[in-house]
Protein backbone atom coordinates (compact mmCIF):
# COMPACT_ATOMS: atom_id res chain seq x y z
CA UNK A 1 0.00 0.00 0.00
CA UNK A 2 0.94 3.73 -1.13
CA UNK A 3 0.61 6.62 0.08
CA UNK A 4 0.04 9.98 -1.07
CA UNK A 5 2.78 12.50 -0.89
CA UNK A 6 2.21 15.56 1.65
CA UNK A 7 1.15 18.42 -1.29
CA UNK A 8 -1.51 16.28 -2.66
CA UNK A 9 -3.53 17.45 -5.25
CA UNK A 10 -7.48 17.62 -4.90
CA UNK A 11 -9.01 14.21 -4.23
CA UNK A 12 -10.52 12.37 -7.29
CA UNK A 13 -13.83 10.65 -6.65
CA UNK A 14 -14.42 7.20 -8.77
CA UNK A 15 -16.80 9.67 -10.74
CA UNK A 16 -14.03 11.90 -12.07
CA UNK A 17 -11.63 8.48 -12.29
CA UNK A 18 -14.08 6.95 -14.63
CA UNK A 19 -13.68 10.05 -17.67
CA UNK A 20 -9.70 10.49 -16.52
CA UNK A 21 -8.58 6.58 -17.21
CA UNK A 22 -11.31 6.89 -20.14
CA UNK A 23 -9.57 9.75 -21.43
CA UNK A 24 -5.70 8.46 -20.52
CA UNK A 25 -7.11 5.14 -22.59
CA UNK A 26 -7.97 7.08 -25.92
CA UNK A 27 -4.96 8.23 -26.48
CA UNK A 28 -5.03 6.50 -30.50
CA UNK A 29 -1.65 4.75 -31.05
CA UNK A 30 -0.34 4.18 -27.82
CA UNK A 31 0.14 0.93 -25.89
CA UNK A 32 -1.18 0.92 -22.14
CA UNK A 33 0.04 -1.60 -19.71
CA UNK A 34 -1.62 -2.07 -16.19
CA UNK A 35 0.23 -3.75 -13.32
CA UNK A 36 -2.16 -5.36 -10.49
CA UNK A 37 0.13 -4.76 -7.54
CA UNK A 38 -0.81 -5.89 -3.78
CA UNK A 39 -1.09 -8.65 -1.10
CA UNK A 40 -3.54 -11.30 -1.53
CA UNK A 41 -3.51 -12.16 2.51
CA UNK A 42 -4.11 -8.81 3.51
CA UNK A 43 -8.13 -7.56 2.25
CA UNK A 44 -8.34 -4.43 0.33
CA UNK A 45 -5.06 -4.59 -0.50
CA UNK A 46 -5.88 -7.41 -3.27
CA UNK A 47 -7.70 -4.95 -5.56
CA UNK A 48 -4.85 -4.56 -7.59
CA UNK A 49 -4.31 -7.64 -8.40
CA UNK A 50 -7.72 -8.16 -8.25
CA UNK A 51 -8.41 -5.56 -11.49
CA UNK A 52 -5.99 -6.91 -13.43
CA UNK A 53 -6.51 -10.76 -13.13
CA UNK A 54 -10.31 -9.37 -15.29
CA UNK A 55 -8.77 -6.76 -17.67
CA UNK A 56 -9.26 -8.18 -20.93
CA UNK A 57 -5.90 -7.87 -23.36
CA UNK A 58 -6.28 -6.28 -26.66
CA UNK A 59 -3.73 -5.06 -29.04
CA UNK A 60 -2.93 -1.87 -27.49
CA UNK A 61 -3.70 -2.93 -23.63
CA UNK A 62 -2.14 -5.36 -21.80
CA UNK A 63 -2.05 -6.56 -18.14
CA UNK A 64 0.80 -7.69 -15.94
CA UNK A 65 -0.01 -9.00 -12.41
CA UNK A 66 3.07 -8.93 -9.98
CA UNK A 67 1.72 -8.66 -6.63
CA UNK A 68 4.10 -7.34 -3.72
CA UNK A 69 7.00 -8.15 -5.91
CA UNK A 70 7.21 -5.22 -8.70
CA UNK A 71 10.87 -5.05 -8.21
CA UNK A 72 11.00 -8.45 -9.91
CA UNK A 73 9.45 -7.26 -13.04
CA UNK A 74 11.08 -4.04 -14.11
CA UNK A 75 12.51 -5.79 -17.23
CA UNK A 76 9.83 -7.47 -18.18
CA UNK A 77 7.45 -4.26 -17.91
CA UNK A 78 10.52 -2.08 -19.55
CA UNK A 79 10.15 -5.34 -22.25
CA UNK A 80 6.45 -4.72 -22.98
CA UNK A 81 7.65 -1.64 -24.05
CA UNK A 82 4.08 0.32 -22.80
CA UNK A 83 4.14 4.23 -23.72
CA UNK A 84 1.52 4.33 -20.42
CA UNK A 85 2.21 2.18 -17.33
CA UNK A 86 -0.60 2.03 -15.11
CA UNK A 87 0.28 0.39 -11.41
CA UNK A 88 -2.93 -0.53 -9.87
CA UNK A 89 -2.76 -0.49 -6.16
CA UNK A 90 -4.16 0.48 -2.80
CA UNK A 91 -3.67 3.60 -1.84
CA UNK A 92 -4.19 5.35 1.57
CA UNK A 93 -5.53 8.84 1.08
CA UNK A 94 -7.10 9.44 4.48
CA UNK A 95 -10.21 9.27 2.23
CA UNK A 96 -13.45 7.44 2.74
CA UNK A 97 -12.86 3.64 1.65
CA UNK A 98 -13.61 3.19 -2.11
CA UNK A 99 -12.17 7.02 -2.95
CA UNK A 100 -9.82 5.86 -6.17
CA UNK A 101 -7.13 8.08 -7.18
CA UNK A 102 -5.87 7.95 -11.02
CA UNK A 103 -2.34 10.06 -10.79
CA UNK A 104 1.32 10.90 -11.70
CA UNK A 105 3.31 8.57 -9.72
CA UNK A 106 5.31 11.62 -8.96
CA UNK A 107 2.41 12.33 -6.22
CA UNK A 108 3.36 9.09 -4.36
CA UNK A 109 5.00 9.30 -0.95
CA UNK A 110 8.96 7.68 -1.10
CA UNK A 111 7.62 5.62 1.21
CA UNK A 112 8.43 2.00 1.60
CA UNK A 113 5.06 -0.46 3.62
CA UNK A 114 4.53 -3.43 4.77
CA UNK A 115 2.57 -5.34 1.85
CA UNK A 116 5.83 -4.11 -0.92
CA UNK A 117 9.42 -4.16 -0.40
CA UNK A 118 10.08 -1.67 -2.23
CA UNK A 119 8.37 2.14 -2.84
CA UNK A 120 6.19 2.90 -6.14
CA UNK A 121 7.87 5.98 -6.44
CA UNK A 122 11.26 4.46 -5.95
CA UNK A 123 10.89 1.98 -8.73
CA UNK A 124 9.38 3.96 -11.04
CA UNK A 125 12.38 5.51 -11.93
CA UNK A 126 13.56 2.39 -14.16
CA UNK A 127 10.40 2.22 -16.44
CA UNK A 128 10.48 3.89 -19.36
CA UNK A 129 6.79 4.64 -19.98
CA UNK A 130 4.77 7.59 -18.51
CA UNK A 131 4.22 6.32 -15.11
CA UNK A 132 0.47 6.60 -13.16
CA UNK A 133 -0.89 4.66 -9.86
CA UNK A 134 -4.64 3.94 -9.93
CA UNK A 135 -5.16 3.52 -6.24
CA UNK A 136 -8.43 2.82 -4.22
CA UNK A 137 -8.16 3.89 -0.69
CA UNK A 138 -8.95 0.66 1.37
CA UNK A 139 -11.65 -0.15 4.47
CA UNK A 140 -8.94 -2.65 5.68
CA UNK A 141 -5.55 -4.10 4.97
CA UNK A 142 -5.77 -6.89 7.92
CA UNK A 143 -5.08 -10.71 7.41
CA UNK A 144 -7.62 -12.27 4.96
CA UNK A 145 -8.14 -12.94 1.68
CA UNK A 146 -11.62 -11.36 1.21
CA UNK A 147 -11.92 -8.17 -0.74
CA UNK A 148 -14.48 -5.96 1.07
CA UNK A 149 -17.97 -5.35 -0.78
CA UNK A 150 -17.28 -1.39 -1.15
CA UNK A 151 -13.72 -2.02 -2.94
CA UNK A 152 -14.95 -4.81 -4.88
CA UNK A 153 -17.89 -3.12 -6.39
CA UNK A 154 -15.12 0.43 -7.08
CA UNK A 155 -13.06 -2.26 -8.51
CA UNK A 156 -15.62 -3.47 -10.80
CA UNK A 157 -16.30 -0.15 -12.20
CA UNK A 158 -13.00 -0.01 -13.05
CA UNK A 159 -12.31 -3.04 -15.04
CA UNK A 160 -15.91 -2.76 -16.48
CA UNK A 161 -14.29 0.53 -17.93
CA UNK A 162 -10.94 -1.19 -19.15
CA UNK A 163 -12.63 -3.59 -20.80
CA UNK A 164 -14.89 -1.97 -22.74
CA UNK A 165 -12.85 0.67 -24.23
Amino acid sequence: MSQLSETRPHQIPLIKVLPDLEKLMSQTGKKILFVGIGNLLKQDDGAGVYISRKIKKRKNIDTLTVEVSIENYIGKINSLRPDILILIDCIDVNEPPGTALLLPVENIMDLTFNTHNISLKNISGFFKAETFILGIQPVSIDFGENISYLVRSVSNEIINLINRR
